[in-house]
């Protein structure tokens, strides 16, 4: 059976590949109880100072795998793989960086509000299409977005929930740099080492302190917006957004 998500650690840095590429990485309940698996593992894990996480081929994530988060909602566990990710992720004690490159819609986008440094090549594309979708925003969006941006930016990226381009991403601060697509793994990598390198209580605690602000109340956001995507994703005007969507694809 060939790994959803795939672990390779260089020195001290542990790299995260997702790796579906058929599905440009679209994320199903498989690889989100991998992700938190891993995200555990590197938090214990003493030789482990951070964190690079990175989609396979030509994409980050095109978000969730919508026929399987449907399914997933079905059953009686729900969405409990997703938000025991999505807490792990808040909560990462160590720095994370991510390396764009290439497609990173809903799910996609949003995790990168978690991490501490994020590089994407030219190429890449971000977009929030929770609404459009008849769900809403997850991942702690709705709370750190305005945060970040301000309330109309982060209304234009939620409510029109509109592509943009990785200069957009740039402009706005949730892309560190662009870096050409054949130097983005290097480049992240060297970053990433770089943080490793630094003495990791000091490294932690100032992360946790750069954090702490937008902390306070990001794990009650979390599980608010979970119950209501849950929610909505069970009502009818999703369900037909989500059939439309699948059809087109």
């Amino acid at each position: 059976m060939t790994e959803l998500v795939t672990l390779y650690q260089q020195g001290a840095v542990l790299q995260i590949t997702l790796q579906r590429p058929e599905k440009k990485n679209a994320l199903n309940q498989a690889m989100y109880l991998q992700l938190t698996a891993a995200l555990e593992q590197a938090a214990d894990d003493k030789s482990v100072g951070a964190v690079l996480i990175t989609g396979s081929s030509d994409s980050f994530s095109s978000g969730n795998d919508l026929a399987d988060f449907v399914a997933m909602a079905d059953k009686p566990e729900g969405l409990a793989p997703v938000m025991e990710f999505l807490h792990r992720l808040a909560a990462f004690p160590k720095p994370m960086i991510a390396a764009v490159n290439g497609l990173a819609i809903g799910i996609g986008t949003t995790m990168l509000l978690h991490c501490d440094l994020v590089y994407a090549c030219p190429e890449a594309k971000f977009q929030l299409p929770f609404v459009d979708l008849g769900l809403v925003p997850e991942g702690g969006s709705s709370l750190l977005l305005p945060n970040m941006l301000g309330h109309q930016k982060a209304s234009e990226l939620l409510l029109l929930a509109e592509r943009f381009n990785a200069e957009t991403a740039y402009r706005l601060g949730l892309v560190n740099q662009l870096v050409n697509v054949d130097e983005l793994q290097h480049h992240a990598m060297e970053q990433a080492e770089k943080l490793a390198s630094k003495p990791p209580l000091a490294l932690q605690a100032a992360k946790q302190m750069i954090k702490s602000h937008r902390q306070m109340g990001l794990s009650e956001v979390i599980d608010i917006e979970g119950r209501e995507f849950a929610t909505k994703l069970k009502q009818q005007e999703a369900r037909a957004a989500l059939a439309a969507f699948l059809q087109r694809r």
